[in-house]
């Protein structure tokens, strides 16, 4: 299940459960959509994935036990901003490749 982490690892910007703006990559590293798309470039810079929208968990039990009430969203942040230098060069890596050929 995912954790849903309440912040971008990047910029610590909150990224509440019911955010639209969250964007995780498989391993579930976090950012926010600016990051993500903007500065990160839709590399993400702990695994090389690429990212997508972070699937809103419902907070109404619409199947009993299965909401945000009864599966909490995670209150552990991950803030370690990105080497933006480091990061260029896993970008300049990969070549351009989309993220389902990474």
């Amino acid at each position: 299940m995912l954790e849903l982490r309440p912040t971008c690892e990047h910029c610590n910007t909150a990224l509440p459960p019911a955010s639209t703006e969250a964007r995780i990559c498989s391993f579930e590293c976090t950012f926010c959509a600016s990051c993500a798309e903007g500065l990160l470039g839709n590399v993400c810079p702990n695994c090389g994935g690429g990212f997508a929208p972070r699937p809103i968990r419902p907070a109404r039990a619409w199947v009993p036990g299965v909401s945000l009430a009864s599966r909490p969203a995670s209150t552990s942040t991950k803030h370690r901003p990105a080497d933006l230098a480091a990061h260029a060069a896993l970008v300049a890596a990969q070549c351009g490749l989309p993220p389902e050929r990474r």
